[in-house]
């Protein structure tokens, strides 16, 4: 998760370059051990994967979260979850994982969401579907990141929706054919 996270923050094609990718490497250096988890991956050479992921600040973003994670648990998924559960977005670039260079808001929020957070990520697509329905609807699109994620919580409470479905079912109004690969 860390590793989809890290390189998504680079802005390309979710489907077609970053899956394969994040797949690719799991199969290469986690499915045989070579990377056991956070704290293995805090140790790992990257440069041994360049052939996988030649990007190398989206390494060097992964490796200071899996760093940073590593000390809240043993347990991987706990850790993310520990800190998801804690971050907020209000001070989203005073948390140890803002601060990251490289991670924005978006690649904040997507952790967030993948440690059990319900909430949005003011992604590109996200922003175009809801933008895109605020505007059918007579109401100002909202560009600033922060006023986003609150406008899309504000509009999943009135709808009986949770932020996290809102978010995924603009990723399944624009990708339809991906629905089964999505994580």
């Amino acid at each position: 998760m860390v590793i989809d996270a890290a390189f998504t923050s680079v802005g390309v094609n979710y489907f077609q370059v970053v899956l394969p990718k994040v797949r690719e490497f799991e199969k290469e250096f986690v499915r045989n051990g070579k990377v056991t988890g956070l704290s293995s991956f805090c140790h790992f050479d990257y440069k041994k994967a360049f052939y996988i992921w030649k990007n190398e600040r989206s390494w060097q973003v992964a490796k200071e979260i899996a760093q940073y994670l590593s000390t809240l648990s043993k347990d991987d998924k706990n850790s993310l979850r520990i800190w998801a559960k804690n971050a907020s977005i209000d001070k989203w670039e005073n948390d140890p994982i803002g601060k990251i260079k490289g991670v924005g808001l978006i690649t904040y929020q997507y952790l967030r969401m993948m440690g059990g957070v319900d909430t949005v990520m003011p992604d590109k697509i996200v922003k175009k579907v809801i933008n895109r329905i605020l505007i059918e609807t007579g109401e100002m699109p909202v560009n600033d990141n922060l006023n986003f994620i609150k406008t899309v919580e504000n509009i999943a409470k009135i709808n009986g929706f949770r932020p996290i479905e809102i978010c995924l079912m603009t990723w399944f109004l624009e990708n339809p054919e991906r629905i089964s690969e999505m994580p």
